[in-house]
């Protein structure tokens, strides 16, 4: 199976230039003080839709539409963030958009697919519900996360967080004064640290993202560590990694980092992850919360449950690190529900 490349992440660059934000990439010393490491925040939860993935939706419709291959409509399924961007998307190029979604569905992920033009299919059964919609209208079905256009729209996270790392380490580079006034002056000498990302955390669900981002970091940073979190009562990758390929959880997965609860991985994506992801690591259900509040509360920025297993691994000792190492969190999404903001911290 041929995994994404530079040649294709360049191109999903290139499709998405003035359709996406490139999001920031901004340093913690909050959260890096504590941790004893440099923190870096790449908050996609301030990209269109509140989440990553209109990345990937849009670089896939659009290298479509690039190879004649443009359908008449698209049908999808998904618990939230997705189904949004597919909306957003499919408005954009004037796509009609059926979505099939869990009765469960956040509230304020379902408002979003509806203030985005899309239809909501409410069913259980995500997949058998979007094939059937699909055959019958004529529609193509656009996977959340198994499909290679998408992974390499994905990929643009991982493209724009190396390069931003690079900025910052060389923004902050600091001017050393001469050491004595009454000497004569000499030329400031700039003292640029050189401090590559060590380590990149990637919340999983399907593995779109961390498929996009490793083969991203890969080709721009080779020794920087990439490592997945998916949370224990969710973990559909490390499911699949145990039994070899993908396969449905033998439970519903339920987490607080709903947008995290993928029941299965993806072909696709269980392959990049196998060749190009360090290790993936569990979270347990009690760590996400306490991250969850700490990164809002460190960070200022609002993002969803999801965004928070990063360091919510880090706080458990799950992702080994040495001190003073550079360690950067893709901040997922950030589209919770009002309500679930009460009494939090």
């Amino acid at each position: 199976m041929r995994l994404v490349s530079s040649p294709d992440i360049t191109s999903a660059a290139s499709r998405l230039t003035g359709r996406i934000v490139r999001t920031p990439l901004v340093e913690s010393p909050r959260l890096g003080d504590s941790l004893g490491l440099r923190v870096l925040l790449k908050a996609e939860n301030l990209q269109h839709t509140g989440s990553f993935k209109v990345r990937g939706v849009l670089n896939a419709l659009l290298a479509r539409r690039s190879r004649g291959e443009l359908p008449p409509g698209v049908a999808t399924f998904s618990a939230g963030n997705h189904a949004a961007a597919t909306a957003f998307a499919g408005r954009a190029l004037g796509l009609p958009v059926v979505v099939c979604m869990p009765p469960r569905a956040v509230v304020t992920k379902v408002e979003a697919v509806r203030r985005y033009g899309g239809e909501i299919i409410f069913t259980e059964d995500l997949l058998g519900t979007c094939q059937s919609v699909a055959q019958e209208r004529g529609y193509a079905i656009l996977h959340p996360f198994d499909d290679p256009d998408v992974i390499a729209g994905q990929a643009t996270v991982g493209a724009e967080l190396i390069h931003q790392a690079d900025e910052l380490i060389h923004q902050a580079a600091e001017v050393t004064p001469p050491a004595d006034e009454s000497s004569p002056a000499e030329p400031a000498v700039p003292v640029v640290p050189v401090v590559p990302v060590d380590v990149v955390l990637v919340p999983v669900g399907g593995g779109g993202l961390i498929s996009g981002v490793a083969a991203a970091v890969r080709a721009a940073s080779p020794s920087t560590r990439v490592v997945g979190v998916e949370p224990v009562t969710a973990n559909a990758m490390t499911y699949a990694l145990r039994l070899g390929a993908p396969a449905p959880l033998p439970q519903r997965p339920v987490s607080l980092a709903d947008g995290l609860a993928a029941p299965f991985a993806g072909v696709h994506t269980l392959a990049h992850v196998r060749e190009l992801v360090d290790e993936v690591v569990e979270v347990p259900e009690e760590a996400i919360r306490p991250a969850w509040w700490e990164l809002l509360d460190s960070g200022k920025l609002l993002v969803e449950p999801s965004a928070a297993v990063g360091l919510a691994a880090l706080r458990h000792g799950l992702v080994q690190t040495r001190p003073g190492e550079t360690v950067a969190l893709v901040l997922s999404g950030g589209n919770v529900a009002p309500a679930s903001l009460a009494g939090l911290g």
